[in-house]
């Protein structure tokens, strides 16, 4: 359940709902015909399709295509695979062991994948970065944990998807390729999946020169337009803001951390849903941010980090995390949101919360920040 929203954004035109609906049936007779293997995403404006039934690609003709109707999304936050200080047992697959089911739940789950899945090649940290610099960095056979963990799809636009550079980031696409998980967020990138018998476009902005231009608002417009040509939803991550344990509200304005421009957060997921965009969410600082309803949409700001491996700063807020699971009809008007308590244990794994915390948080931030607008999570 949400508040009342505040004036809201004319509802789409006949017109636009009549080419939605279009839209759905054109993607149900290609999932009736496909084969699906491998989600490979490609830039250059182009969309890649792959089709999920309950969270997981099938293949077409196994089961009947379900009726365009509604999507379950799920989105977490920062998932780092390993670093300099080791990586998780198993090929990964300690780090999602306990959330597995929840994540699975979703038809469409998607999460911020900060570090690479590589070998080798020079690290952004190289020469005396300074105590600041982290490079994250686990075996490509790893990325198999995020596809058994529940994973559909993966945002590649943050500040970590170019620790060890493009050879890095090539192998990273490449280990995602074949573990069949999406990834998006590269400059101009749409990558397009099929849930719920709708089509779904996922896209990732940042603020760096190998990610979609957060900051770019034009940019953010035409691309997100061109996303809404392509597909009934159109889903947006953005890797934004300072971060910190003190860093739970969003303010008015560009946010600076370590000496570069984060964002106006605010700004941009407004500019995203004026141009399209369904649903806005976010990662980046590290803790729970509020959650906003703007023109009918949802826009969850950051919901802190997910997983890691002895690299995340702990306790309090830090520790706080949660999985939001959005369900969209398929003009992208949500239908039910629920927010899965998660807290992070250990060298940084994801547990589910009993005691509510995470979510007393999100209700305090979003009324705090955000007053008749904010978004209200319901019980679960």
């Amino acid at each position: 359940m949400l508040l009342a929203d505040p004036p809201s954004k004319p509802r789409p035109s006949a017109a636009t709902y009549r080419r939605r609906r279009a839209v759905a049936l054109g993607a149900l007779v290609l999932a009736a015909v496909a084969v699906l293997g491998a989600a490979a995403s490609v830039s250059g404006g182009e969309d890649v399709v792959a089709s999920v039934s309950g969270g997981k690609t099938g293949v077409a003709g196994a089961a009947a295509a379900p009726r365009p109707g509604a999507v379950t999304i799920a989105w977490v936050g920062d998932i780092t695979p390993g670093s300099a200080m080791g990586v998780p047992p198993g090929n990964g697959a300690a780090q999602f062991a306990g959330v597995r089911r929840r994540l699975r739940a979703a038809d469409l789950t998607f999460g911020n994948l900060e570090g690479t899945y590589s070998v080798g090649g020079a690290s952004k940290c190289a020469g005396g970065a300074g105590h600041t610099c982290f490079a994250f960095q686990a075996p490509p056979a790893h990325a198999r944990a995020l596809r058994k963990g529940g994973f559909d799809a993966v945002n590649l636009a943050n500040n970590h998807a170019w620790d060890f550079g493009a050879r890095g980031q090539a192998q990273t696409t490449r280990a995602l390729r074949r573990a069949r998980v999406a990834a998006t967020g590269r400059p101009d990138e749409i990558t397009v999946l099929r849930g719920g018998g709708l089509r779904v476009a996922l896209l990732g902005f940042a603020a760096y020169p190998w990610a979609a231009s957060l900051t770019d608002l034009a940019g953010v417009r035409s691309l997100v337009r061109r996303a809404a040509k392509k597909a009934e939803i159109v889903v947006v991550a953005m890797h934004a803001g300072a971060e910190g344990a003190d860093q739970t509200h969003v303010p008015e304005g560009a946010e600076v951390a370590y000496g570069e421009n984060r964002g106006d957060s605010r700004a941009f997921a407004h500019e995203a849903i004026d141009a399209g965009a369904d649903l806005v969410v976010g990662s980046g600082p590290h803790v729970i941010r509020g959650v906003e309803r703007y023109h009918g949409r949802l826009i969850a700001y950051s919901l802190g980090n997910f997983a890691g491996w002895n690299n995340f700063g702990m306790g309090g807020t830090l520790s706080e995390s949660a999985i939001l699971r959005v369900k969209l009809d398929a003009d992208g008007t949500p239908i039910s949101t629920h927010w899965i308590p998660i807290r992070l244990e250990g060298p940084g794994i994801p547990t589910i919360e009993h005691d509510g915390t995470s979510k007393r948080l999100v209700k305090q931030l979003s009324k705090q920040d955000f007053g008749r607008a904010a978004g209200i999570i319901p019980r679960t």
